[in-house]
C-alpha cells in the first residue's frame, strides 16, 4: 500500500526523520523532508500534486504545525498526519480543528504508524466520483466541490468529510460516534466534541442550505435531501 508513495516528513529532530524515513522507505515510500514550517510550506508549494501525505511535527521553527496546516487546508485536501511529542488532549482536539486527518504521540509503535498511513491513503483514494445535486446546493466527490445556489464554498477536509457522510446516509440519523468513525477512520470517543465543533463551522458556510441538516438531540445528525424550504 506504501509503495510508490511520496511522503512529505516535517520534523526539527534529524535523528527523528532519519529513523522515519528509514522505516517508511522499507516500506516502499519516498521521502522528501523539511526541518522546518517554512520549508514544509515551500515543498508543499512546488511538489503539492506529486505528495500522497503529509507527516508532521506541532513543534517545528519559524511557522508550527497549526500554522502550516491551516495553510495547507486553503489549497488542498491532501491527508495530514500529525506525529508530535505533544500529549495534552486539547492538542489533539485542536490538530483535527485546524485540518489534519489523524493524530498520533511519540513514541508510537511502527506498525500503528503504518496502518494508519494506510488507512488515509486508502480513504483518499477509494472514495467514488460522483455528484450530488439538491436544490441550492451541489457536492462533487472528484473535485471536492461544494456549491450553494451556484457559489461555490470553501469547506476543510472534516467539513466536507462530514457532509458526504451525512449525504451518503439521507433520510438517516447518523450519531456522533458514527462520525467519528466514518470521517476519522477510527473511534475517537475523548474528541466528541469535535463533531458538534465541525458541524457548526459546516452549518455557517452552508447559508441558506444549511437546513438540510437536522439535529436530532440526543441522537446525532439528519440530512434531509427533500427539504425545499427555498423553492417553495
Amino acid at each position: 500500500m506504501l509503495n510508490n508513495k511520496n511522503i512529505l516528513l516535517v520534523d526539527e529532530n534529524q535523528d527523528t526523520r532519519t529513523s522515519l524515513k528509514l522505516f517508511l522507505e522499507k516500506e516502499g515510500s519516498y521521502v522528501l523532508e523539511a526541518h522546518d514550517g517554512a520549508r514544509a510550506l515551500e515543498i508543499f508549494q512546488t511538489k503539492q500534486d506529486k505528495i500522497d501525505l503529509i507527516i508532521m511535527e506541532i513543534v517545528l521553527p519559524i511557522y508550527d504545525g497549526w500554522t502550516v496546516c491551516r495553510e495547507i487546508r486553503k489549497r488542498s485536501t491532501l491527508p495530514i498526519l500529525i506525529l508530535t511529542a505533544r500529549n495534552a488532549d486539547f492538542d489533539e482536539i485542536h490538530g483535527f480543528e485546524v485540518g489534519a486527518d489523524d493524530y498520533l504521540r511519540k513514541p508510537t509503535n511502527p506498525s500503528i504508524l503504518a496502518v494508519r498511513i494506510k488507512a488515509l491513503l486508502r480513504r483518499s483514494q477509494l472514495q467514488s466520483n460522483h455528484c450530488y445535486q439538491f436544490p441550492r446546493l451541489e457536492l462533487d466527490t472528484a473535485s471536492h466541490i461544494v456549491r450553494v445556489s451556484g457559489q461555490e464554498i470553501c469547506l476543510s477536509p472534516k467539513e466536507f468529510q462530514i457532509l458526504l457522510t451525512l449525504i451518503e446516509n439521507q433520510g438517516r440519523i447518523v450519531s456522533r460516534e458514527e462520525l467519528l468513525h466514518k470521517v476519522w477512520g477510527y473511534d475517537y470517543y475523548t474528541g466528541i466534541r469535535t463533531v458538534d465543533t465541525h458541524m457548526n463551522r459546516l452549518r455557517d458556510k452552508m447559508g441558506e442550505a444549511k437546513d438540510y441538516i437536522h439535529t436530532i438531540r440526543g441522537y446525532g445528525y439528519r440530512f434531509d435531501g427533500s427539504y425545499n424550504h427555498f423553492d417553495s
